[in-house]
């Protein structure tokens, strides 16, 4: 009798312990395709910071800045919202004057790059801000300003922004991907 309450206490408990649900599995979820990032920089006492998400080249090296490249087949095209996903913002605690007279007061706005020519970027602070990346209206321009180019001494994987303080009230902005360098002294006021 014993040996049979033993026997059916040991069924009970594992016909208990393989009713119960599984845990679920942890799924396995790789790092975003254009993760989000952040450049900030202090010039003259005020914040600049430009957000944005870094695409990757993945092998299409003289594939994205072509007429027939990656980028063409956006619908804003040949404006770029120069990254990927939501639109890239920059945020600037002071007024700021990009290039020789691109006057951008305090506040929020959207940045994209005509890339008509590949090697001869121009600049675009656009007024609205929160939209996807290929929702352009060039009626809220704030302005253009043409950006100087270089090529990177080595191909750039990941899209990257970078603010430089200068010293004093000036600064630069730079954005590379893969074998193209843009940028743009700043000014702040």
């Amino acid at each position: 009798m014993k040996r049979f309450l033993i026997c059916t206490s040991l069924l009970f408990v594992a016909a208990t312990l393989s009713a119960q649900p599984a845990p679920p599995k942890a799924s396995p979820k790789g790092p975003p395709a254009s993760p989000s990032a952040t450049a900030t920089a202090t010039i003259a006492g005020k914040t600049i910071t430009i957000n944005y998400n870094s695409p990757g080249v993945k092998g299409r090296a003289g594939h994205i800045f072509t007429k027939d490249g990656l980028i063409s087949h956006d619908p804003t095209y040949p404006v770029w919202r120069a990254g990927a996903n939501a639109a890239t913002w920059v945020w600037t605690d002071g007024g700021i004057t990009a290039g020789d007279d691109l006057k951008v007061p305090a506040g929020k706005y959207s940045l994209y790059v005509d890339i008509s020519d590949p090697d001869a970027w121009v600049l675009i602070v656009n007024k609205a801000t929160g939209q996807w990346g290929t929702k352009y209206d060039k009626a809220e321009d704030l302005g253009r300003v043409k950006m100087t180019m270089s090529k990177p001494p080595a191909l750039v994987e990941n899209l990257k922004y970078t603010l430089e303080a200068l010293g004093g009230n000036k600064g630069k902005l730079t954005l590379e991907w893969e074998n193209h360098a843009a940028s743009v002294l700043i000014a702040v006021h």
